[in-house]
């Protein structure tokens, strides 16, 4: 009989809930308001407008993004794209363009981007590499002997790429597209640029407009209401499959599909794609920067923001690392649903805006801790630790899947303890996956709006509120600096992301 893991359990359960105390926060002030408030919102034609205009660009964007993603991981991984490592890390460098960067660019350049389309096309280009990396990883490390075996039985290359290639790719490409709606559900930046009118605009009117706490509240419940049908519709549709290998010396050698005629077409929309993504919002950051001549940077310190941006957007990136380890742990080695019921919790919090979660803390410092770390750097912190704590178990879970049980059982078999086996040989065999996780939280952090705006320590600046404050009063040139340094601080774990993926081991060769 296998012993429970109460080590592993005990940090898990207090884990959730830290996670959960945010949403304790909207129940109580929910409450608060009523039930017949609550009724009367619920069934407003407002709250109805809000809910089409989610989910509407919820679908829309998720599907893109699959489509974008999974398409650029094929030809990255699988054929022999000219240029394949230098567009293994082009196509990742949109990651460290925040949201509201990318709308900016687009935004301040063209009144067409607005609406329903600007929202379409500026959140597609800004978070298709959360498909991008996952089923990057799963087409370099799948078996090509799948694929061998129905070519043999006579499948064509289409249904072979449908079947099998896809197939084996389907819970990274799922795990890709739960990301990508749950973001879409928690932005707030892109949209008020954009004036598109969504559940978190409307949030944060009532929270810093109207000051009407208890009715925002409610309205961010129906957002975790949104997020639960999200998370039972990704459980229930992505299988039971796992992908493993015994070791590094059963990696079989990938055949890469030649593109042939394909070779300039497919060259051409990747071009487009980088022109899109990163062209036009560095782009229209230097152009009015340029614009703006020498008087850009007027009472400002760039380098201190960018050093407090660094800083707490690093420190943030080890803690949700460390908090993400037992949750992957416990529920990748093993079996039961009280486990993947508690890994499945934690993915709640991205459905939550920043705002809502910054407020959760304000609220429970200022009543139950007599004002104690309010607006303190640990407590910011803290926030951007639990905003994007799900970002880290995608990246830790993935690497301890790929890590094979085998070699722990091995440990355990010649005496070694748990805990010996977790330093001596689980944490090298995953340790390329908490980088990855690290890089995941330290990109996300960085471009952070919102949670910053609320709890940001007094006279301090980070790069995106600075950004924000400019851009809110139509000061373009002066926040373009502030958006190439974001860029700038986040393209390096955007490389390491792309590096990372580009060099697990697996070996290609051409196929004839």
């Amino acid at each position: 009989m296998t012993r429970r893991p109460w080590g592993l359990l005990t940090l898990s359960l207090a884990v959730a809930v830290v996670l959960a105390a945010p949403l304790c926060f909207l129940l109580i002030e929910a409450h608060g308001a009523g039930t017949s408030t609550i009724v009367n919102l619920i069934f407003r034609s407002l709250t109805a407008t809000l809910l089409w205009n989610t989910v509407r660009l919820t679908v829309v964007v998720t599907l893109l993004c699959a489509v974008i993603g999974t398409s650029a991981a094929w030809f990255v991984e699988r054929t022999d794209l000219p240029g394949r490592r230098v567009w293994a890390v082009l196509v990742v460098v949109p990651l460290a363009i925040p949201d509201f960067v990318v709308s900016f660019g687009w935004a301040s350049l063209s009144t067409w981007v607005e609406g329903f389309r600007g929202a379409v096309l500026v959140m597609t280009l800004a978070i298709y590499p959360l498909v991008y990396l996952p089923v990057a990883a799963s087409f370099r490390n799948a078996d090509p002997g799948q694929e061998e075996v129905a070519r043999s039985l006579g499948a064509g290359r289409l249904q072979t790429f449908w079947r099998i290639t896809l197939g084996q790719a389907r819970t990274a490409i799922l795990g890709g597209c739960l990301l990508v709606a749950l973001v879409l559900l928690a932005e707030y930046g892109a949209f008020e640029i954009l004036g598109y009118q969504t559940f978190t605009t409307e949030i944060f009117t009532e929270f810093n407009v109207s000051f009407n706490v208890p009715t925002a509240s409610a309205l961010s419940l129906v957002l975790v209401l949104l997020s639960l049908l999200v998370l039972c519709g990704e459980g229930l549709t992505r299988g039971r499959g796992r992908v493993s290998r015994s070791g590094p010396l059963a990696q079989r050698v990938t055949a890469r599909h030649r593109l042939g005629r394909a070779r300039v077409p497919v060259l051409a929309g990747f071009l487009l794609l980088a022109a899109l993504a990163l062209g036009v919002p560095v782009g229209a950051s230097v152009y009015w920067m340029l614009e703006a001549g020498h008087g850009y940077l007027t009472g400002v310190s760039l380098l201190d923001a960018a050093w407090h941006t660094a800083l707490y957007s690093g420190a943030a990136a080890v803690i949700a690392t460390l908090m993400a380890l037992p949750v992957a742990l416990l529920a990748v080695r093993y079996r039961g649903r009280v486990y993947q019921l508690l890994e499945r919790s934690t993915y709640l919090v991205l459905a939550m805006p920043g705002l809502v979660i910054a407020l959760a803390f304000s609220y429970f410092t200022e009543r139950y801790a007599d004002g104690f770390l309010y607006q303190s750097a640990p407590l910011l912190i803290l926030a951007y630790a639990i905003l994007f704590f799900p970002l880290a178990l995608v990246g830790v879970r993935a690497s301890v899947m790929q890590a094979p049980p085998g070699l722990e059982e091995v440990a355990r078999s010649l005496g070694q303890r748990r805990a010996a086996v977790l330093w001596r040989v689980t944490l090298p065999l995953i340790g390329p996956g908490l980088a990855a996780a690290f890089c995941l939280v330290f990109l996300s952090a960085v471009t952070e709006l919102t949670a910053t705006l609320i709890l940001i320590p007094t006279g301090v600046q980070t790069l995106a509120t600075q950004f924000w404050a400019y851009q809110q009063n139509l000061a373009y040139g002066q926040a373009a600096p502030f958006a190439l340094a974001i860029i700038a601080i986040a393209a390096v774990p955007s490389y390491v992301l792309g590096r990372f993926f580009d060099k697990l081991p697996s070996r290609t060769s051409p196929s004839t």
